[in-house]
């Protein structure tokens, strides 16, 4: 199984909305770890990091989000160094 490791700035009504908890809860329900933050810009970082197809679908997902967000871009950035540890944070 090939493991992936990909971090995301998601920008749009992203705060404020249940974005970070619903993400935590698609990436936990496919085995994904990582972290979903809030930046001081109004956007969102996620880290996503588990078997590849999984990462996948919970990036495909981080487009449409929670029913009260509004996603307006889903930007890659270039992966962290090290793949997080077990399990998956907000903060």
């Amino acid at each position: 199984m090939q493991k992936s490791c990909r971090l995301f700035k998601v920008s749009g009504r992203v705060q404020g909305v249940w974005y970070r908890k619903s993400t935590q809860k698609q990436a936990e329900a496919k085995g994904v770890s990582g972290w979903a933050v809030n930046l001081a810009d109004g956007g969102v970082e996620v880290c996503l990091a588990g078997p590849e197809e999984a990462v996948a679908e919970v990036a495909d997902w981080l487009a449409q989000g929670p029913e009260m967000a509004r996603v307006d871009l889903v930007e890659e950035l270039p992966a962290p160094d090290a793949f997080p540890e077990q399990g998956f944070t907000t903060g």
